[in-house]
C-alpha cells in the first residue's frame, strides 16, 4: 500500500509521515521532494522554478513509488504537497493505473492554525523563513478542499499522534499504539523537524 499524505505546506505531512513509520513496522518514508532536490541541483539557478512543474519530476516519482510499492512488503509513506490536478493524476492517478492501493489523504487545517505550526517550525525567525510556504497558503488551502483531493482530513483539533493513527485506521492498517509522554513526543517532532531543514 501507498499512503500519499497531501496538505498545505506546514500542514503536518512530515510529521504524520514519520510518526506512522515509528508506529507501523515494515513501513518506509519516500519523499518526492528528494527527486525534486536533486532535479534543482542539475538545472542552472535561473531555470530552477517550480520543480513539480518538470515533466521528468513526475515520471521520476511515479518510477520511483512503482518500484518501491512493488519491491518493498511494507506500506510506503510519502509527504507530499500536491495541488495541480494533472499532477496528482499523473503521479497518484498512474500509480492506481499501474495496480498500487494509494490511500490518498489531504491533511487540512485553518488559515490560522497552519501559520502557528510554520511559525512554530521557523526557527526563532517566526515566518521569515516559511515564505515559501506562507506565500502558497491560501492557494493551496482553496485547491485542497475540491473532490479530487480527498479524503480530507481536519487536523486543527488533532495531535499528530492522532492524525497518524487516524490515517492507519481509514487506511485499514493496524498502528501500534502511541506510548510517548508529551515530553517524548515533542522531543521527537523536534528531531523530525530539525532533519527536514532545507538549505537549498
Amino acid at each position: 500500500m501507498i499512503v500519499w499524505l497531501n496538505g498545505p505546506f506546514g500542514g503536518g505531512k512530515t510529521q504524520t509521515a514519520y510518526e506512522l513509520h515509528r508506529r507501523l513496522p515494515g513501513s518506509v518514508v519516500c519523499d518526492p521532494e528528494h527527486v525534486g532536490f536533486g532535479l534543482h541541483r542539475m538545472l542552472p539557478e535561473p531555470l530552477r522554478g517550480d520543480f513539480q512543474d518538470l515533466p521528468a519530476w513526475r515520471q521520476g516519482v511515479f518510477e520511483v513509488l512503482d518500484l518501491a510499492a512493488s519491491r518493498h512488503p511494507g506500506p510506503v509513506l510519502v509527504p507530499m504537497t500536491v495541488t495541480e490536478p494533472r499532477y496528482l493524476d499523473e503521479t497518484v492517478g498512474r500509480l492506481r493505473e499501474a495496480g498500487h492501493d494509494v490511500r490518498h489523504f489531504a491533511l487540512l487545517a485553518e488559515r490560522e492554525t497552519v501559520l502557528r505550526r510554520l511559525r512554530e517550525r521557523g526557527l526563532g525567525l517566526g515566518l521569515k523563513r516559511e515564505s515559501f510556504a506562507v506565500s502558497r497558503l491560501d492557494g493551496c488551502l482553496e485547491a485542497l478542499r475540491a473532490p479530487e483531493f480527498a479524503d480530507h482530513l481536519a487536523t486543527d483539533r488533532l495531535t499528530v499522534s492522532q492524525v497518524a493513527g487516524r490515517v492507519a485506521e481509514l487506511s485499514g492498517l493496524r498502528a501500534a499504539p502511541d506510548t510517548d509522554g508529551a515530553l517524548r513526543g515533542r522531543l521527537r517532532r523536534a528531531l523530525v523537524g530539525v532533519r527536514h531543514i532545507r538549505f537549498d
